[in-house]
């Protein structure tokens, strides 16, 4: 019969044990895992951070601006926004007759922003060298008592770029409110100052200082909001929504930021009501002005107060939402 090891033995196995076992500990980056995934001239690299867009590159020049893995998104850089794009006054809603208040990560300008999900772990559930699916169980919590099940598949194809689609699925017992977004920032390697903007809106909605709208959405009729026709940036400082859309084949519409030597175009199909457009004037002095974000939305900032092209999932519903960019040269 063996006798357990004396007390001076236990100290020294784990004198022997423990250093080999702490010498190099795991470490990953803030944003987890990276997905890569490339095809053609085009490569891309998703976060398991929310499943966001850090990287997005056309032979080998940045198409968004984009961060290192171990930093959090910067301005909300890359991120995919759900159940709402953009802001909630006060974080207050109602829905059926019932009050939510919403947590105010928006401590600044006291509103709920982004959604739920974009500081969320996301599951990967398929994967190919050129697309990425990525997914999430949104459950319950105070605040928005709701249950969704939510894919992001991610695609880059070799002629036709990025893709994305957006699938949530209401898996509660409830009529869930549900918004969707996306907060790339697209780049042409220079000052946005000098390059040119295209935005097929017909409708800009004014917004006071806290970001939520202020009275209906107006007309750009020439004004200094109206980007249908390519136009110089310039001094112009955009943190604005946008609707009225103009769509082309396939429902899709198309926004365009225009460099001297390249220009992206972002592209969103039927379902996305409004664009965002931010020049990144509030960002970091190394990131102002040097990149515009084009923010596909579903429903206007405030929607879940307002109602305004709000989704409504019933039990069991669903719906999917694909936008995409494209990078060409000039000339």
């Amino acid at each position: 019969m063996e006798h357990p090891p004396a007390d001076s033995q236990v100290v020294r196995l784990r004198a022997a044990v423990l250093p080999q076992a702490t010498m190099v500990p795991m470490t990953i980056p803030v944003t987890g895992e990276q997905y890569a995934i490339t095809a053609g001239d085009y490569a891309a690299t998703i976060t398991q951070l929310g499943a966001g867009l850090r990287e997005l590159t056309f032979r080998g020049e940045p198409a968004v601006a984009g961060y290192p893995a171990a930093e959090l998104p910067p301005g909300a850089a890359g991120q995919l926004l759900i159940p709402w794009p953009n802001r909630v006054d006060g974080g207050r809603y109602e829905v059926g007759g019932h009050s939510y208040q919403l947590d105010l990560n928006e401590p600044a300008r006291s509103n709920a922003i982004h959604g739920l999900t974009r500081w969320m772990s996301w599951n990967v559930l398929q994967r190919a060298p050129s697309e990425v699916t990525l997914g999430l169980w949104l459950l319950g919590r105070p605040g928005y008592p709701f249950c969704l099940e939510i894919e992001a598949r991610y695609r880059v194809g070799a002629s036709d770029g990025l893709q994305v689609r957006v699938t949530a699925r209401n898996r509660g017992p409830q009529r869930a409110p549900y918004g969707t977004g996306s907060h790339p920032y697209l780049t042409v390697g220079e000052p946005v100052d000098g390059c040119e903007l295209a935005l097929p809106c017909s409708l800009w909605q004014p917004a006071n200082d806290r970001g939520i709208p202020a009275g209906p959405a107006r007309a750009v009729d020439g004004g200094e909001m109206d980007f249908r026709q390519a136009r110089q940036i310039g001094a112009t400082e955009l943190d604005h929504a946008f609707t009225g859309l103009t769509r082309g084949p396939g429902g899709r519409t198309w926004a365009r930021l225009l460099g001297q030597r390249s220009q992206v175009s972002l592209w969103a199909g039927e379902g996305y009501q409004w664009l965002q457009a931010f020049t990144a004037d509030t960002l970091s002095q190394s990131r102002r002005r040097q990149a515009v974000a084009i923010e596909p939305m579903t429903c206007p900032p405030n929607a879940f107060v307002s109602g305004t092209d709000l989704i409504m999932l019933e039990p069991g519903d669903g719906v999917t939402h694909e936008w995409g960019i494209e990078v060409s040269n000039r000339g």
